[in-house]
């Protein structure tokens, strides 16, 4: 994964947390729920990236391991 991916996925993370923030502040129900949404949407993507390059991983190994 690059480091960009990384960057992207917190940023939108931590843009959901503080709009989960401003909701419960203001008691606005949908903006509360919304940034929960936001936050749970960067956490998918990070898991989805985390797989591809745990598969990278084992492309890797499995090619280094026949040249041996």
């Amino acid at each position: 994964m690059s480091g960009a991916d990384d960057v992207k996925n917190a940023a939108e993370k931590a843009g959901g947390k503080i709009k989960e923030g401003v909701g419960k502040a203001t008691d606005n129900e949908s903006l509360e729920a919304e940034g929960r949404a936001d936050q749970t949407k960067a956490s998918v993507k990070q898991a989805g990236e985390n797989v591809k390059d745990a598969a990278h991983n084992v492309g890797d190994g499995l090619r280094d391991a026949s040249r041996d």
